[in-house]
């Protein structure tokens, strides 16, 4: 079952990542993308984090679609247990 659209959340500069979220059925999967994968995604040296959650809107679907791909994959992290992705899950 692919994942549906959950919410966007915030840019967190402490950990340097955006956190969303990210729907299976009912149930809320907490899900993060590093600042860099997203710099990376655009082909950019460094965004300021003022502008972070306007870069993950124009970057959704293509993020949605990895972290669909590590959750089918059981790719999980942390605890409580969600997806967390970074430049390398974007390479072919």
């Amino acid at each position: 079952m692919t994942l549906a659209r959950g919410s966007a959340g915030a840019f967190e500069h402490n950990r340097m990542v955006m956190l969303f979220s990210m729907m299976d059925g009912s149930r809320e999967v907490g899900c993060a993308i590093s600042s860099s994968a997203m710099d990376d995604l655009e082909h950019v040296a460094r965004t300021r984090p003022e502008q972070r959650e306007e870069q993950f809107l124009r970057l959704r679907d293509r993020i949605e679609q990895c972290a669909s791909r590590k959750f089918l994959a059981g790719e999980f992290e942390g605890t409580p247990p969600g997806i967390i992705l970074r430049s390398i899950d974007f390479r072919s």
